[in-house]
């Protein structure tokens, strides 16, 4: 009965030291992928004011030429209801272009 015990510690201990190794290994792990480079930061980024009913204003913003973004109304906010003025707009597409060259 002793052996079985004194069996059971061991087995026990060989255990614990075996997953404290493992769990050290985790915080060496020498092929972690680092994040990408974003590929927007030096591109090459146009925004066009487009004009809509009612006298409202939305924006395009074209990376290398092609459309990114098409705004035609303000974003995050109900409805369809576009941006006052011209300058309205600009300020939010340059919030936009802003974003895409950080993320």
């Amino acid at each position: 009965m002793i052996m079985i015990i004194a069996s059971i510690f061991l087995f026990a201990g060989i255990w614990v030291l075996w997953n404290r190794m493992e769990l050290g290994k985790l915080g060496k792990q020498e092929n972690v992928a680092t994040p990408a480079e974003n590929p927007y930061k030096d591109a090459e980024i146009e925004v066009v004011i487009i004009p809509a009913e009612n006298d409202i204003y939305g924006y395009d913003i074209y990376v290398y030429g092609a459309v990114l973004i098409h705004q035609p109304s303000r974003p995050r906010l109900p409805g369809n209801a576009g941006f006052a003025t011209e300058a309205d707009a600009m300020k939010a597409a340059e919030l936009g272009i802003k974003k895409i060259r950080q993320s």
